[in-house]
């Protein structure tokens, strides 16, 4: 059941030092086009730090799943990650639209979902259900993982944790070319991370947030596919990250101000904001993963039957631990004396 794991370090092993090679490239060629965030309202930075670090990623699991997927579904892999990395590449140099890359975002998640679920295998309701789900979800995950980029090391070792947790459920799953490509953009996380934590030195960019969103959305919706009883494994490990984005996306809405605009509304940026290291944030997020989710995970594993039970109680516990963060943070701020 977990044959492709051993075949998978290997394949990570490999994807780690390529990705920490293109990443020294990457670096190289943004401080040469002078591709630099500036410190500003919004960001968590307080000096002029080179972005687009992330193409580094993104060819890497561009090369692997070319070389391990099979056809048609890993061309349509290829090409969706292309369109999403490539319209976030452009707007590194360049601003670009939110409604161009809005569009370029369900374009390339229709594409995905088109090959997983072919439109004319859809006889349902239901099918159609799921099909215009999936899209609308991959579309967000692209966005949600855009939205968390503004700490260092954070999205990059949340990617880390869900693409090797995919790895996992994939390779328990029996999926082994899925399995080596999820652990091949696991390994290309782990090369990239020692340039953008604990100092970054360069950022991942849009191009890396947006093609991680994709990427891990698509391995999310490939195991479901396989197995789609394994859903209450699948919700719990992008839990933590989801629910910043979310609830923070959600308490915009509700609150009548433009959630389509920038700003620095969620937990991780409220938590910088009071005095928090980024290294402390990123650890903090990460920490809940292992010290919560895995053991539930595991869990799950033991009591089968209590699965679901189980998912639910961390989702929830995991919603309020948003909840309480953010007041806690609010006081904080409101009573600086008590610091």
């Amino acid at each position: 059941m977990f044959a492709a794991l051993g075949p998978g370090l290997s394949v990570a092993g490999l994807a780690l030092l390529a990705s920490a090679l293109l990443t020294v490239a990457a670096l190289r060629y943004a401080r040469w086009r002078r591709m630099l965030d500036q410190p500003g309202r919004r960001r968590m930075h307080r000096e002029a730090t080179p972005r687009g670090g992330g193409i580094a990623i993104v060819l890497v699991a561009a090369v692997a799943a070319l070389l391990l997927l099979p056809q048609p579904i890993g061309g349509a892999f290829v090409a969706s990650l292309a369109l999403v990395a490539g319209i976030g590449w452009i707007d590194d140099h360049r601003p670009l639209s939110a409604g161009l890359r809005l569009a370029v975002h369900l374009f390339a998640a229709l594409l995905f979902v088109a090959a997983l679920w072919p439109p004319e295998t859809l006889r349902t309701g239901r099918d159609v259900l799921v099909f215009g789900t999936a899209v609308l979800g991959l579309a967000g995950a692209i966005n949600f993982w855009n939205f968390m980029d503004g700490s260092n090391g954070l999205v990059a070792s949340q990617s880390l944790w869900v693409a090797a947790g995919l790895g996992g459920v994939l390779a328990a799953l029996g999926a082994t070319p899925w399995t080596l490509c999820a652990l091949a953009l696991a390994g290309a996380c782990l090369g990239f991370l020692p340039f953008n934590f604990p100092r970054a030195r360069i950022f991942l960019g849009d191009v890396g947030s947006g093609g991680l969103g994709f990427a891990c959305g698509a391995l999310w919706l490939v195991a479901f596919e396989t197995d789609r009883s394994a859903i209450w494994w699948l919700l719990l490990l992008p839990a933590v990250l989801l629910a910043d984005a979310g609830l923070t996306l959600l308490q915009r809405v509700v609150g009548g101000r433009r959630w389509y605009t920038a700003h620095r509304e969620h937990l991780y940026q409220w938590c910088i904001r009071s005095g928090a290291s980024h290294a402390r944030v990123a650890g903090m997020y990460m920490g809940w993963n292992l010290l919560v989710v895995l053991p539930a995970m595991l869990a799950m594993l033991r009591w089968p039957a209590a699965k679901a039970g189980i998912a639910l109680a961390v989702l929830a516990a995991t919603a309020m631990l948003w909840l309480v963060g953010k007041r806690a943070v609010l006081r904080r701020v409101r009573n600086p004396v008590s610091r």
